[in-house]
């Protein structure tokens, strides 16, 4: 993913630039409307940033984590690594006559993806381990790079790579220019996201936490590699997410964002018994823009982190209210 979203989050910036660089400084959201939701992040960035103030934050504390899916890009109807699983299947399928009459990979290549979700978790687990695993790593990332570069969503034909946030890319932006270190930490695959996040949103790939399978280190034909296991070895989810916190960042962040339960234990860690700091969360209020959906979704259910924000000061930033556009312009 190495190609268009950077083009237009430069082509963006340039166009700031030209029309005046007071403007850059003035408004560093500007796909944000001016509600609360935006006067709450700068006020926060203003004041942790203040040389002096009580509530500054050294810049080697600056940590601000996000989640993937549904915060910094859509997950709708569901999570763009399933569709990738799922073109993986179907590239494979010459391989393999017998899944013609094999379930769930008949469900796929029949494209019938209730008989896929029928089996429930155990026919997912056997998709992504048939299709992420048995090969090496440099194997999997080139295949993912060839996916993330190429792949259409099936509702708005775009590439899987340019359906990312407009007003999130500004705001790793804005952060990053006051000196936060930006990490994803998502339920998502490590090893998936690595491939093209910093070209997408300027995280590189030691700044991502995300689930794991297990792999195993080799050395083939003359050359050291490691090769990927059909096994789970971390799932970077709900409790998970502050284990892979501490596990892979080494430091509690102080900014936090998500859109779902899955994301309230990082918001909790980040947010509770930490001061200054701030909790995030993405609600998707925009059915005609994007999607609207919260306590009944199958995808990103927003239930218990929605009852808990307020409590607990977290912003929640509603996409049909608080932002002027959902997707860079194309």
């Amino acid at each position: 993913m190495k190609t268009n979203c950077c083009a237009f989050l430069f082509a963006y910036l340039a166009a700031m630039l030209t029309n005046s660089s007071i403007a850059v400084a003035d408004d560093p959201l500007p796909s944000w409307n001016e509600t609360a939701a935006k006067q709450s992040i700068v006020a926060f960035v203003e004041k942790v940033t203040q040389p002096g103030s009580p509530d500054f934050v050294p810049t080697d504390e600056r940590v601000a984590t996000f989640d993937n899916d549904g915060t910094l890009w859509s997950e709708q109807p569901y999570y763009f690594q399933l569709a990738f699983a799922l073109d993986r299947v179907k590239a494979m399928a010459p391989d393999h006559p017998e899944w013609k009459t094999q379930q769930p990979f008949q469900g796929v290549l029949e494209g019938d993806l209730k008989a896929v979700m029928a089996g429930g978790k155990k026919s997912l687990i056997e998709i992504v381990a048939t299709t992420h695993a048995g090969m090496t790593a440099d194997e999997f990332e080139q295949i993912v790079t060839e996916w993330i570069s190429t792949a259409k969503h099936p509702k708005t034909g775009r590439l899987y790579k340019e359906m990312v946030y407009q007003p999130m890319l500004e705001l790793l932006a804005y952060l990053r220019a006051n000196d936060f270190k930006t990490f994803i930490v998502s339920g998502g695959g490590i090893e998936f996201m690595r491939p093209w996040t910093e070209a997408t949103y300027g995280i590189p790939p030691e700044q991502v936490v995300g689930s794991s399978i297990q792999t195993r280190y080799e050395v083939r034909d003359g050359k050291p590699v490691i090769v990927r296991l059909p096994e789970v070895d971390f799932i970077d989810d709900k409790e998970g997410k502050p284990i892979g916190i501490h596990s892979h960042i080494g430091r509690r962040p102080v900014f936090a964002a998500g859109n779902s339960d899955g994301d309230w234990a990082m918001l909790q860690y980040t947010t509770i018994a930490r001061s200054p700091s701030f909790g995030l969360i993405v609600h998707h209020t925009d059915a005609d823009r994007e999607w609207a959906y919260d306590r009944e979704s199958h995808i990103g259910q927003l239930d218990k982190a929605l009852d808990d924000a307020e409590q607990k000061g977290w912003t929640i930033v509603d996409m049909k209210q608080d932002w002027k556009v959902i997707y860079p312009a194309k």
